[in-house]
């Protein structure tokens, strides 16, 4: 008798109104097995790792072809340990064998418009730095679809912007250069209580032509869903919940509230 495994779609959902795909191929399986890893086994990432999964980072889109972004590869223990310290002291950082810090990076166009003595006045507004961050998040997801390609696993990691100055001169960041977020990467270690976290049905999140908040009628029962997995994982919470705990003040951000004085101070003044 063949048993038939469920579609990896079925538990990126849990949702009994979307089991199955009519179209998809081996990418989008790949993309729809993503999972965050956070214990590693004790086995390197090899520079020709690195290399394919730079080329695939740099394979994402950017905004006008200027590639405003850069990416610090972090091997040190002794680097990644105080990285860890800076990050919300966890331990992960300290285990995986490589830790990539993403950098949204108008400092190279900084220093190409001094070398030629041109104005760079755009790169003192809003939009310059929000394009940084965007380059930046579009590479690093297509480094993640890489390393997982290869048989990595990887995590974020936004707790890199809980001491931005200290970690500027942790890694030797110049002029109109800010560290956006931390990459985890190394081998997944297999006993890792985790899996496949589902996500908010597509009526909440897909809307057709205009915006129409009557998706939230599904938020309830995804709740349930996500509640189900977490107690599968030895935790006790749904989505609602924690949701509105980490948006429900200041405190929450862990120092992140005076992101806009340390931008400032990076040379990104945002107006």
């Amino acid at each position: 008798m063949t048993v038939t495994s469920p579609h990896p779609v079925s538990k990126r959902y849990r949702d009994p109104e979307l089991t199955v795909l009519s179209r998809t191929n081996a990418t989008i399986e790949l993309q729809l097995a993503h999972r965050s890893v956070r214990a590693f086994l004790d086995a390197p990432v090899g520079d020709d790792e690195l290399t394919a999964i730079v080329a695939a980072a740099q394979s994402a889109s950017t905004s006008s072809n200027l590639q405003a972004w850069s990416v610090v590869a972090v091997r040190d223990a002794a680097r990644r340990n105080r990285l860890a310290k800076l990050a919300g002291d966890q331990d992960f950082i300290r285990r995986a064998p490589l830790f990539l810090v993403w950098l949204a990076d108008l400092g190279r166009a900084a220093r190409l418009a001094a070398a030629q003595q041109a104005p760079l006045d755009a790169t003192q507004y809003l939009e310059s730095t929000i394009l940084g961050f965007v380059d930046a998040s579009l590479a690093a997801q297509n480094a993640v679809i890489a390393a997982e390609s290869l048989g990595l696993g990887a995590v974020f990691v936004g707790a890199i912007r809980n001491a931005p100055d200290r970690v500027a001169a942790e890694l030797h960041l110049p002029d109109r250069v800010f560290a956006t977020f931390g990459l985890a990467v190394g081998v997944p270690d297999p006993t890792e209580s985790a899996g496949v976290k589902p996500r908010l049905p597509q009526r909440a999140v897909l809307h057709h032509e205009v915006y129409d908040d009557g998706g939230d009628a599904v938020i309830g029962d995804y709740d349930a869903r996500l509640a189900e997995y977490n107690a599968e994982h030895a935790r006790t919470t749904g989505w609602i919940t924690p949701v509105l705990q980490r948006l429900g003040n200041r405190g929450s951000l862990k120092g992140r509230h005076l992101l806009r004085e340390h931008l400032t101070r990076q040379g990104l003044p945002s107006q």
